[in-house]
């Protein structure tokens, strides 16, 4: 049985959660030979919501998709833009 994992479809899962404008959302992704960039662009008002206090939301986030990439045999990162 093979699993694969769909990071993008969970970068934009987790973030448009926890955001209250998510149609605000936007995420580009980089693909390079150490694996996927995700920036995701959300509204300045929903920021702190991805940051989380000392910056514990987007380490999670970061955790989980570096996981879920890991399935496929790959690295991903995760930045926030304002």
């Amino acid at each position: 049985m093979t699993r694969t994992a769909d990071t993008d479809e969970l970068v934009r899962f987790l973030v448009t959660s926890l955001v209250d404008n998510p149609d605000d959302v936007s995420i580009a992704k980089q693909t390079g030979p150490d694996g996927s960039a995700y920036e995701v662009t959300v509204n300045p008002d929903d920021i702190g919501k991805v940051i989380g206090r000392q910056g514990r939301v987007i380490k999670a986030i970061r955790t989980l998709v570096r996981a879920a990439a890991s399935i496929d045999g790959s690295d991903a990162s995760v930045e926030v833009l304002g």
